[in-house]
């Protein structure tokens, strides 16, 4: 395989075949570099994690499921640094290619996995998602991506950022793909529950662009093929801006216990924007951790008692297309900013969320969400491929 991308990492030249049979046969996937394959190493995206550890001994079990189900492993993918941003752009190894949005992001932390999908380069790929990082690249490149209930596949054989919002998500150029993946890798498959209602947040919709909403509401209203019950909310009566400051603070404190010997052992170069937020984070106390986890408490509640059984919400996955390589760090950081106050939801929450690739603005892909309540990834994955089999007639077609 020709990687023309940027897409895989140069220290993991690795192809592992997988079973003769089984659902995935025949199938190609890749695996963020933050994934465990005995006798490699790491590389988390940053030289001086790669240089200050040792290979791994063992394989990540969701690599195990993956190939025992006759998928291919064609190589590691690469990631923002110790997948602590947003953007894909990594100050030591580069910006992998977004196809389908030329001079753009690919978005990240999980951007090498995103754009290999993208470019046909395997069929899917395992990324992480802690605030975004397979929801937003998904939404970028134009394929769809899951973020799963939390906890539902244990965070076993890999680099951790943040536990209590790190989740094992993977992308596909098709539905049906993505549904065979989440079945070989959640041990519980069930079969999806009947969709009952959808929910339409006022307030989480505002904060896309306009020319993003045009695009998006009427794939929304096509839900009403599905499901003739359609409600309009606001999610956060008290602004929707009050959830994303819980979601920094928490994760910014998870990483530093994460990751703190590691920096103060090897003193470690990061790139711009992550060096700056790595700073940050000694700073937060353990009292503002126990108030974030106190507002946190109130999200899930929120989250727990909207979305029952049976119950998806719509949402813009993203406030706007990618934004162009290069960037100013502000802008960046501004983008990045909106861009958590519609991840951060899903993160806050603990609860399942998947992009559909369902339309373009200015010729660069958009992306819809439907979120469901704990455990209603099945649900998510039946009809991200049912509203992808309506998503036609004056709609950009879906990017798959």
């Amino acid at each position: 395989m020709t990687d023309q991308l940027g897409a895989f990492v140069d220290h993991c030249d690795i192809q592992i075949e997988g079973a003769v049979d089984g659902p995935l046969a025949q199938t190609t996937f890749a695996v963020k570099d933050l994934y465990h394959i005995a006798g490699t190493k790491a590389g988390c995206g940053n030289p001086d994690w790669l240089d200050s550890h040792d290979e791994d001994e063992e394989t990540a079990p969701v690599i195990h499921k993956l190939l025992a189900a006759g998928g291919t492993l064609v190589g590691k993918t690469h990631t923002d640094e110790i997948a602590y941003s947003l953007n894909g752009e990594n100050h030591f190894y580069g910006t992998p290619v977004n196809v389908n949005a030329k001079g753009r992001i690919p978005g990240g932390s999980s951007s090498g996995s995103a754009a290999a999908v993208a470019g046909a380069l395997c069929d899917y790929a395992l990324g992480t998602d802690t605030g975004g990082s397979v929801r937003l690249p998904a939404s970028y490149c134009g394929i769809f991506g899951i973020r799963p209930t939390h906890g539902r596949i244990p965070l076993q054989g890999l680099m951790a950022l943040a536990r209590s919002f790190d989740t094992i998500g993977w992308f596909a150029r098709d539905p049906a793909v993505l549904e065979i993946v989440g079945k070989v890798l959640f041990d519980d498959w069930s079969g999806p529950a009947p969709l009952q209602q959808t929910l339409v947040p006022v307030d989480a919709w505002a904060l896309a662009d306009p020319a993003v909403q045009d695009v998006l509401r009427p794939i929304a209203e096509r839900l009403r093929h599905l499901t003739p019950i359609v409600h309009e909310i606001t999610l956060v009566p008290e602004g929707i801006g009050s959830w994303s400051p819980l979601f920094r603070v928490i994760q910014g404190w998870e990483i530093w216990q994460e990751h703190r010997a590691w920096v103060e052992a090897e003193n470690p170069t990061f790139g711009p924007g992550i060096a700056e937020r790595m700073k940050w984070v000694p700073t937060i106390s353990d009292a503002d951790k126990a108030e974030a986890d106190a507002g946190r408490a109130k999200v899930i509640d929120r989250l727990n008692t909207i979305l029952q059984p049976g119950t998806i919400m719509v949402l813009p996955t993203s406030p706007g297309i990618a934004p162009e390589i290069g960037q100013p760090a502000e802008s960046l950081e501004s983008f990045r900013y909106r861009a958590l106050q519609l991840t951060g939801i899903g993160s806050l929450g603990k609860v399942p969320q998947i992009n559909i690739p369902v339309g373009q603005v200015d010729g660069c892909p958009v992306g819809l969400s439907l979120m469901a309540g704990p455990g209603g990834d099945e649900l998510l994955l039946d009809i991200a491929g049912k509203l992808a089999g309506v998503a036609q007639n004056g709609v950009a077609p879906l990017l798959v």
